[in-house]
């Protein structure tokens, strides 16, 4: 499959490199990815770029900007609105609002913002468009966190060994994450805290999957109790990523300047919009929404798949790629069933957007995510580009690069799904 993928696009770029380690999701990513950029769809090719990197923008995710500038130049787009948002068409001008929304806060997407896109007028959008227009909007949202997650970027001076370039990303190598040699040879080693610290991390964590497995078995917790532990998740998140957690990592990790290079400004409006403003001002009343009333399966998927058609299949299969992936491995353990761990990972993620599943006990993220996977998750999720390797080797110490990845896929299409679910709810609204 890598050999059909260097084929068609003369390279590997980073990010396929790094996938390869889940290769049967990286097909399906792929697959979904080329669907969105290069198949039959309702946006001319040279807009699909340009919309991925208004998109990757919102992160300041220069290695995804750079990538889609050199597609939009081959396949036809205008030289000159790559000088920045004032020399597009007012069209995707009008794509602003809901790409700042969607990148940080799309739970405030209306279905009076779908109105004032579609609406009649020559800059008007059609639904199958905006449809296509928020598939990829929030696939290059995602894709940001997954880029910064794992820490990939671009090598200004490559070593070229056997044909692939091999990039070296902050300290750590793509050819690292790929080969998926072990994190105790990488982090344990300079760590201040010995192998045991690491070692009984995992068994504490097998150990409380354990005790949850069983507990799951005596008793039912109420509805109440169970919207109670929701709401206290959803408030904790908040203070997740407060002051104290960047006093502890310093960003020189990953990323060297958080200044904003006018390469990237020119892509974005309202630099200065983000998710923490949520916190900060305190509208701890964020509607909750169930996820039961409006699901990726029973609403989201046939609305998208009537609008742009085939996409909702292969969108439904990556998500359940990834949601059902395991080895029953983790770190040094076989056969394990994680099941009960992938699903704390996503139903964070949600929590964070404020969805809330009514049959899933937020009890159990407590038990099974430890503060410094919490930061780590809110930090790839929310802001993304704040991202540090030190926060990367700060949890799982005992894991395997692969496993780590795999973490940073769940996050990726948690994150990709809780953006469409919120803009494919406020569309089914416009159109009720």
């Amino acid at each position: 499959f890598l050999v059909e993928e260097y084929s068609t696009s003369g390279r590997l770029d980073n990010i396929t490199q790094v996938m390869s380690l889940h290769t049967q999701y990286l097909e399906s990513f792929l697959r979904s990815q080329f669907y969105m950029l290069r198949m039959d769809g309702p946006l001319p090719l040279p807009y699909r770029h340009y919309i991925a990197i208004m998109a990757a923008a919102r992160h300041q995710c220069s290695y995804l900007i750079n990538m889609h500038v050199d597609e939009f130049l081959k396949t036809g787009g205008i030289a000159e609105w790559l000088n920045g948002l004032e020399y597009v068409p007012q069209r995707l001008k009008n794509l602003n609002e809901i790409n700042k929304l969607l990148a940080h806060r799309p739970w405030l997407i209306t279905k009076e913002h779908i109105q004032k896109l579609v609406k009649t007028g020559e800059n008007n959008w059609s639904l199958p468009e905006l449809v296509h227009a928020v598939v990829l909007l929030a696939h290059y949202h995602a894709l940001a966190s997954f880029v910064f997650g794992s820490g990939i970027n671009p090598e200004r001076d490559p070593e070229i060994s056997n044909g692939f370039t091999l990039i070296s990303v902050n300290n750590f190598c793509v050819c690292d994450l790929a080969n998926d040699n072990n994190i105790e040879n990488a982090s344990l080693s300079g760590g201040n805290f010995g192998i045991v610290d690491s070692l009984s991390e995992l068994e504490a964590l097998m150990e409380r999957m354990k005790r949850l497995q069983e507990e799951r078995e005596d008793e039912e917790a109420s509805q109440e109790e169970m919207s109670t532990r929701f709401e206290k998740e959803k408030k904790e998140s908040l203070f997740v990523v407060s002051g104290d957690t960047f006093h502890s990592f310093p960003h020189s990790d990953f990323e060297d300047d958080m200044i904003i290079t006018s390469d990237v400004s020119r892509y974005i409006e309202d630099p200065g919009f983000g998710y923490e403003d949520f916190a900060r001002r305190g509208e701890e009343h964020l509607p909750t929404f169930r996820a039961q009333d409006y699901t990726w399966e029973n609403h989201g998927f046939s609305l998208v798949n009537r609008l742009y058609s085939d996409i909702g299949h292969l969108l439904d299969e990556k998500f359940r790629m990834v949601y059902n992936l395991t080895y029953n491995t983790m770190a040094t353990h076989e056969d394990v069933d994680t099941t009960m761990l992938r699903r704390a990972l996503f139903n964070y993620v949600h929590c964070m957007f404020g969805i809330r599943y009514d049959d899933y006990d937020y009890g159990e993220v407590n038990q099974l995510l430890e503060r410094s996977l919490k930061v780590y998750i809110k930090t790839v999720t929310c802001y993304p580009e704040r991202t540090t390797k030190r926060m990367y080797d700060s949890y799982w110490r005992q894991f395997k690069h692969s496993e780590k990845v795999h973490v940073n896929l769940l996050l990726m299409e948690a994150r990709m799904q809780a953006e469409l679910l919120y803009a494919l709810r406020a569309i089914t609204r416009h159109l009720t």
